[in-house]
């Protein structure tokens, strides 16, 4: 599959702002399962772009300026071809040891309910393990956009059994170090087989690494394996780690998010 994807993040803000840094980790690698054919990141404005890699070994981009100004605009487009490889992740670049990925955070820190929700799923092979566990999250924690904000704790959905694509992973992911597994979040983007490119937001899925396999894709808030409708651009120990534009300024009083989003396959031929 070739996927073409138009992502455009706009912050309005009410004041002029100035000392703007975004820290964006928006670029993704080529890996076994998938190859950047292009990709290019556009800021609004004028300013300074410095392009290293992070401790995951992630692309981040770090933007900043100087001047004054009430709205800024980033851009990302490209195409990559993606292929199914049964949710491995292979060839991928790896700067941490897998133990690491064990460690928990407080987005994914286990209170008492979900790690009895955790301890229901041991005993059992470890790959039919996270296969169980990650149906388990999608059918217990319904998709809903209301409850939910981006400082959301694994607990706290858990307990609302109601969240979105990151609190689902957040879950997965404290459940899946519970019982043992080294686990990661992983953001991208993710092709709809109903024909719907207009999204909302950017994905959000888990890694878990199983013995004699390697690290596998989960997607709980799909229920599915990952495969070459998932496009993947960062990890981390959670969110924070793998969030595609983090970043600080000065002034600007309230600020004001619009997304557009599109995800297509581009080798889908339109019919006249």
């Amino acid at each position: 599959m070739r996927l073409r994807i138009f992502h455009e993040t706009r912050y309005v803000y009410d004041e002029p702002a100035r000392s703007l840094i975004q820290v964006m980790r928006m670029t993704p690698r080529s890996h076994d399962g998938q190859h950047v054919r292009r990709w290019r990141i556009e800021p609004s404005v004028d300013g300074a772009m410095r392009a290293k890699e992070d401790s995951f070994g992630n692309l981040v981009h770090v933007f900043s300026a100087d001047e004054s100004l009430t709205e800024i605009v980033v851009r990302v487009s490209g195409e990559v071809d993606t292929f199914d490889t049964h949710g491995v992740v292979s060839g991928s670049l790896e700067r941490v040891p897998d133990p690491f990925y064990l460690r928990e955070t407080p987005l994914t820190a286990l209170d008492e309910p979900l790690r009895e929700f955790a301890a229901g799923f041991a005993g059992r092979d470890g790959l039919a393990q996270l296969h169980d566990l990650n149906a388990a999250v999608q059918a217990t924690v319904a998709y809903d956009k209301e409850p939910t904000h981006a400082a959301t704790t694994a607990a706290e959905a858990f307990a609302l059994r109601r969240g979105v694509c990151q609190d689902l992973t957040h879950v997965f992911i404290a459940a899946a170090r519970a019982l043992g597994h080294p686990a990661r979040y992983v953001s991208g983007y993710f092709f709809r087989a109903d024909g719907v490119v207009e999204q909302e937001a950017g994905h959000a899925w888990a890694e878990a690494k199983v013995p004699h396999l390697g690290w596998v894709g989960f997607d709980p808030a799909n229920g599915i394996g990952v495969g070459p409708q998932h496009l993947r651009v960062a990890v981390g120990l959670d969110y924070l780690g793998a969030a595609p534009i983090r970043g600080s300024r000065w002034g600007g009083g309230v600020e004001t998010l619009a997304v557009r989003l599109r995800v297509d396959n581009a080798q889908v031929q339109v019919q006249g």
